[in-house]
């Protein structure tokens, strides 16, 4: 007989090893792209903001097909299998085809890469969300409790990836293709297929079609939820992308400026830790919408107060909020969906509803705020984009549906409930 107790926890053990493996993989490399992209490809400004809306384009195009393939597999691993070789082959790929390509052929190389590191990264950790989502719901767990490892995952790495990229990136690069090795070992003792074989809260018999796809576009509730994330994910994500550039000129030096910028981010990293372990318990309290409603007015805390001061205490203050942000909006997002969208297509409205649509923000706010930091300033810029985000999170008030659902009952599979009896 299985001991369901014992089963649930040894799933538990293995999935946050996978998330916290699937993290520390890219952060090795992928968290110094940018800088490798100019230091050792020899691109400039203009070319590696290219390389990143062309990566953002790819991105918004795969996402939705694995939210797809995400709901018609149910709790099947065979794409994460498939995300894992693809996340193992980054040495190799890096060194021996993409470097060189970039060299001899530099929109050849874009594209390639923006296929690769979509369909590993950009779209893969989204299907790895997806999964945990899932996961978690099944086992009746918490989101944050699972997802809270992949910040420690990326912080272990990021704590010595800089060091051993200083001595040479393929060290990097080697370290993120042994441990997505052991990432993929992890998921094969990962046993959760007996779910989906009956009918539960979370999953259905009744599998995805196309045309679920495109009824999600004439469902109210899908538009009022991409308003949200234009008017006020946008905003946070968008003002994070260069903030490192603006939290420098608060310090005497640019040295001193990179420094603090590394410690606030481990404290970041840490802020979002915890903040997975207890926003939880908040969102379940008030409610998905209040949840989101709530993480609408932290960001535009974050922006406006960046925006109005001068004092190098208060923006270190202001930057651990993004770790906060991060929990609460994905707690938030993943409950909401839960609720008002069907069980059939949870991974695709998530993909497509929340991730494609943030990456569609890179490609059309992205720019004009490029252009606001050096036409009036980032201060400015942030008070405006802080701005919006309160404005949005006001309108999301009234737009976003109601949230009543209580938790539901884990979903224990029928022959661990035999076990039980």
């Amino acid at each position: 007989m299985i001991n369901p107790v014992q089963s649930t926890r040894s799933a538990y053990i293995k999935l946050s090893l996978f998330v916290f493996l699937f993290t520390f993989t890219w952060a090795a490399s992928f968290g110094l792209y940018a800088i490798w992209l100019g230091d050792k490809a020899g691109l400039n400004g203009v070319e590696i903001g290219t390389v990143f809306a062309v990566n953002g384009v790819f991105a918004v195009l795969i996402k939705p097909v694995y939210g797809y393939i995400m709901d018609k597999i149910g709790m099947k691993k065979h794409l994460l299998y498939f995300v894992c070789l693809v996340s193992a082959l980054m040495a190799p790929f890096y060194i021996w085809v993409y470097l060189p390509l970039l060299e001899a052929h530099f929109v050849t190389g874009m594209i390639v890469g923006a296929l690769f590191f979509s369909l590993g990264w950009y779209a893969g950790v989204a299907a790895e969300e997806s999964y945990t989502d899932r996961f978690s719901r099944l086992y009746d767990m918490e989101f944050g409790r699972i997802r809270m490892w992949a910040a420690l995952g990326w912080a272990t790495a990021s704590s010595f990836s800089g060091y051993l990229y200083n001595i040479s990136p393929e060290i990097n690069f080697t370290i993120s293709s042994v441990a997505a090795l052991c990432m993929f070992c992890v998921l094969l003792t990962l046993k959760v297929d007996q779910f989906g074989k009956e009918e539960n809260n979370v999953l259905s018999k009744e599998k995805i079609v196309i045309g679920d796809v495109f009824a999600l576009f004439r469902n109210r509730k899908f538009w009022t939820f991409a308003l949200y994330i234009a008017g006020v994910a946008w905003m946070m994500f968008i003002a994070e992308q260069q903030f490192s550039r603006y939290f420098v000129t608060f310090f005497s030096s640019k040295e001193e400026g990179n420094a603090m910028f590394g410690y606030m981010s481990t404290v970041q990293s840490a802020t979002e830790f915890f903040g997975m372990m207890l926003v939880p318990a908040v969102v379940n309290r008030i409610g998905a919408k209040q949840g989101m409603i709530l993480t609408g007015l932290v960001i535009s805390l974050r922006l406006i107060v960046s925006g109005l001061t001068t004092d190098p205490l208060i923006i270190c203050l202001v930057k651990p909020l993004y770790g906060i942000e991060i929990a609460l909006i994905l707690v938030s997002v993943f409950k909401y969906i839960a609720e008002h969208f069907d069980k059939r297509v949870n991974a695709t409205m998530y993909l497509l509803g929340y991730q494609a649509m943030v990456y569609v923000g890179s490609v059309v706010i992205a720019p004009p705020a490029g252009y606001g930091y050096q036409t009036i300033g980032f201060e400015h810029t942030y008070l405006i984009m802080g701005l919006i985000a309160l404005l949005f999170t006001g309108i999301s008030t009234m737009t976003l549906s109601a949230c009543t659902q209580h938790r539901q009952p884990p979903v224990v599979p029928r022959r661990e409930q035999k076990a039980v009896h």
